[in-house]
């Protein structure tokens, strides 16, 4: 912790980068920074001693100092960070204010400190440590980066499992024409190869161009706008949701293969096979992967052994292919049945753009081994795709609806024994895992929205586990609506595929080639070919995808994305509005012209005032209360006005009109006040300190620097331990709170309050207000 008590410290302290997964503390604009200062001329004004705040405050509110990084080390059930003791002479500590509200403190704690509040029950805080672990510090960010080899099976996963769904889908289409119709497989598989290549260099020159990350959402809001860029988030979003439950229902449609009496519980597998992804998520990216890694690689092993034997087998027979059964067209043979065949076959796509999304979580160097990660996954989607259609085509089997194509291949080389059983095993597992791929960038995606305001802002924080844990319970509820309203039917999700993945596909391509027409740097032509080629193709798909699989459920897909474009564009409508009317104004500082000064504290039992020395040390000393003083503060024993003795205290997070507004109101109470800052990172909590110096300091502040980014759980035990260090005060705490007028977007604001109303609630003489601003 560190305050800053009327004085401004020397030292020069070093900038850091914000935390990822926090909003940040926004930078104030030349206008707004002069019209602070005149605010902070307006305080001194009016204000009879400038000083008199601070010689009024009635308790020490350095409680203790933050360890270094290093020295962080949570316990078990809880996010507890070590601390000096609290108050320079005092003999045991108090609770840390950066523990949350229920759980139990290491190391020794005062005797007669009061029980901890609780913001939930004890027992649902330790069901959830045993669940998902210790909380983790904004410094172990680092470590859970990945690196190659983990990286790959988590982020390929869903590219490489769609093939054991994409060239199904392929043949269904086809088989509706006959024989003339499979032979057709043959050119849109090549075709689909080709594509596959043009699209996984293009990322790669994604990767080059934006080394911190570029998914389509970014690439195409930087060089195409806002509406185009929130289209291909749009429909990053509709295709991660789809990712969950097709991987999922073709996961469950390879175990009834296998095990056809589980048929009638496909449902209920499915929804299970979601609740496993989201705890194993919500768990973090690192314990993830290790955790999904063994069946990606299993599957591979599967399938290469697959297609090996199937060739050796071919190969046997001079690779003469075998007669299928005799097929009766049930569709005419035309470029809409080969268009729609081609889309569907197309769906084995997806999950290319993943990586690219995905590049801050590699180890460093970042886009370097991004990239490298990307060459491996597409040269190996190839191979399967290639040789799965190349094994159909020589064995003669066909689409079944009893039994998927993977599994009559691998009954046709390896009959029933265990080499079977573990294909459909890793078949089985690694499409159920599959939507892992998406599990990692759509909260990814859904943060980077929330950042600019077109998310609600509780999507941009991270969770205890460095894991956006929000956007992960998101997708998780909407992929688990979606599968149970399809029924869990690979053939009816399919459709809807497409549309949005190469929605993003199009436009992040497009995107690029803007990029590289304005940057014209080294081999810009090259890089700008490749990716006006995957732009064509991608849009080609798009366009396929739309008009032949309208009616059979892509119109789905597209009103969907014409939704996320009305709700998000919403969203930052309101936030606009709310920026606005909370911008500091110069009519907002013309107060009246009287003086403001606080009521004198009136002492403990044997202090005779607030300006002696003697008076100073024990206003600041937890020891200077006898007992028997110290019981009857906290008996609530109060029944007249002046055996009340306040403090106020004001949690505020930026210095904007409902911020100084609730000061404002704090000091006009004439009571002493004590202001409270958490802050995520250094960086924040040095941009903050500037902003407040530029003010004028008129007010104690005390500045949290919370490593687990939470924001209650610090203040609720800061709070706690001023409670004990004085238990005789009445603690006051003020918060600023914005109301809006149309309560559809309360939703989109903090929940502060109410949260700090239940967690202090145990704790006696403690007020909790709030000062509403209107919107």
């Amino acid at each position: 912790m560190s305050g800053t008590h009327g004085k401004k410290s020397n030292t020069k302290s070093t900038r850091s980068a914000a935390v990822p997964g926090s909003k940040p503390l926004r930078e104030l604009d030349a206008q707004q920074l002069r019209v602070l200062r005149s605010v902070g001329r307006e305080w001194r004004r009016v204000s009879a001693e400038p000083d008199v705040w601070r010689r009024a405050l009635p308790v020490d509110p350095d409680l203790g100092s933050l360890p270094t990084p290093a020295q962080i080390t949570p316990a078990r059930f809880g996010r507890v960070v070590r601390v000096s003791p609290f108050g320079p002479t005092a003999p045991s500590a108090a609770p840390s204010p950066l523990a949350p509200a229920g759980t139990a403190e290491e190391g020794p704690q005062a005797p007669d400190a009061e029980p901890r509040p609780v913001d939930r029950p004890r027992a649902v805080y330790r069901l959830r440590r045993l669940l998902l672990g210790p909380a983790l510090a904004s410094t172990a960010l680092a470590r859970e980066r990945m690196r190659k080899l983990v990286a790959l099976p988590v982020l390929s996963a869903d590219a490489l499992s769609s093939v054991a769904y994409g060239p199904e889908a392929m043949l269904a289409v086809l088989v509706l024409a006959g024989t003339a119709g499979l032979g057709y497989s043959i050119p849109i598989a090549a075709t689909i190869v080709f594509l596959m290549l043009a699209i996984g260099v293009s990322y790669r020159q994604t990767i080059r161009a934006y080394p911190r990350g570029g998914g389509s959402y970014i690439v195409a809001s930087d060089n195409l706008g806002l509406f185009p860029g929130l289209a291909a988030a749009a429909g990053l979003m509709t295709d991660y949701i789809l990712t969950v439950a097709v991987s999922i229902s073709a996961g469950v449609a390879a175990i009834t293969s296998a095990v056809p009496s589980l048929a009638s519980s496909n449902v209920l597998i499915g929804v299970l096979a979601i609740l496993v992804l989201l705890a194993c998520n919500l768990r973090g990216i690192r314990q993830a992967g290790a955790i999904f890694a063994a069946p990606t690689y299993a599957f591979v092993i599967a399938m290469l052994a697959l297609i090996v034997a199937g060739l050796v087998d071919a190969a046997g027979r001079d690779f003469h292919t075998v007669p299928h059964p005799p097929l009766n067209a049930t569709e005419g043979l035309g470029i809409l049945l080969v268009m729609r065949a081609f889309a569907s076959g197309a769906t084995a796509m997806t999950g290319i753009e993943a990586i690219s999304n995905a590049v801050p979580a590699f180890k460093p160097v970042e886009w370097r081994n991004a990239r490298t990660t990307l060459s491996w996954m597409v040269g190996l989607l190839v191979v399967l795709f290639a040789g799965i259609i190349a094994l159909v085509h020589f064995s003669g089997i066909l689409p079944r609806s009893q039994e998927t194509v993977l599994s009559q291949l691998a009954h046709l080389s390896f009959g029933s024994g265990p080499m079977y059983v573990f294909t459909q095993a890793a078949t089985a597992a690694v499409l159920l895992l599959a939507a892992n791929t998406a599990f990692n960038d759509f909260p990814r995606v859904l943060s980077l929205l929330a950042r600019d305001d077109h998310a609600p802002r509780l999507f941009a924080r991270m969770g205890d586990r460095l894991a956006f844990s929000n956007g992960i319970i998101l997708l998780s509820v909407a992929a688990g609506l979606v599968y149970v309203a399809f029924d869990g039917r690979t053939a009816s999700l399919i459709p809807l595929y497409a549309v949005g993945v190469f929605l993003a596909f199009t436009l992040s391509q497009a995107g690029m080639v803007v990029h590289w027409w304005r940057l014209r740097d080294r081999h810009w032509r090259k890089s700008l070919l490749f990716n006006a080629t995957g732009s064509l193709l991608s849009a080609i798909v798009l366009i396929t995808a739309g008009i032949t699989k309208f009616t059979e459920g892509a119109w789905v897909a597209l009103v969907a994305v014409a939704l996320f474009l009305v709700v998000t564009t919403r969203i930052r409508r309101h936030y606009d509005t709310v920026a606005a009317a909370l911008r500091l104004q110069r009519h907002a500082i013309e107060l009246p012209h009287h003086t403001i000064t606080p009521r004198a504290v009136v002492p403990p039992k044997g202090v005779e005032g607030v300006d002696g020395s003697q008076a100073s040390r024990e206003l600041r000393d937890p020891r200077a209360f006898d007992e028997t003083e110290r019981a009857r503060g906290a008996e609530e024993a109060e029944e007249v006005p002046e055996e009340i003795r306040h403090l106020s205290l004001v949690p505020i997070q930026t210095l904007d009109r409902a911020g100084m507004r609730a000061l404002a109101y704090a000091a006009s109470l004439q009571q002493p006040v004590l202001v409270i800052h958490v802050s995520t990172g250094a960086a924040e909590a040095e941009r903050f300190r500037d902003q407040w110096l530029l003010w004028g300091d008129h007010l104690p502040l005390q500045e949290l620097v919370s490593p687990y980014r939470a924001v209650v759980a610090p203040l609720v035990n800061y709070i706690e331990a001023l409670h004990h260090q004085r238990p005789d005060l009445t603690l006051t705490v003020i918060l600023p709170e914005i109301v809006v007028s149309q309560r559809r977007y309360s939703a989109l604001h903090s929940r502060t309050a109410p949260r700090l109303r239940r967690a202090l609630r145990p704790l006696r003489k403690v007020v909790v207000t709030t000062v509403p601003f209107h919107v």
